[in-house]
């Protein structure tokens, strides 16, 4: 099954992720999921941010077949991806995006303050 993933700007207030995340794929298997924070993000200029969502595009693109929903929420900030569970799946997709999107950063992630 290959599909779309539209991202979209929109400032105005979403509907809650609990409610519109799922929690299961087309096959009622459970998904998995991560955030990330793309500091500040909103506060750049239309063309940075309209290059950050097209490269986040391009990294989540690369797993169509196993992301099931994304999200970026440009009042927060936060990019949310639920995709398969399968082993391996989530560091794939989300070193993809930040090979993308360097300022990126993985919530939940303590490598950054460990290292230093």
């Amino acid at each position: 099954m290959d599909k779309n993933i539209t991202l979209s700007i929109d400032m105005s207030p979403a509907e809650p992720l609990w409610k519109v995340a799922p929690t299961r794929d087309e096959n009622g298997d459970p998904v998995s999921d991560f955030l990330m924070i793309i500091p500040k993000l909103r506060h750049k200029p239309k063309n940075h941010i309209k290059r950050t969502l097209n490269n986040i595009d391009a990294a989540l693109k690369q797993f169509n077949k196993d992301i099931v929903f994304a999200n970026m929420d440009m009042k927060l900030n936060t990019l949310w991806v639920s995709f398969r569970s399968e082993p391996g799946l989530f560091m794939k997709i989300a070193a993809a995006v930040k090979l993308q999107v360097p300022e990126a950063v993985l919530v939940g992630d303590m490598s950054s303050r460990i290292t230093k």
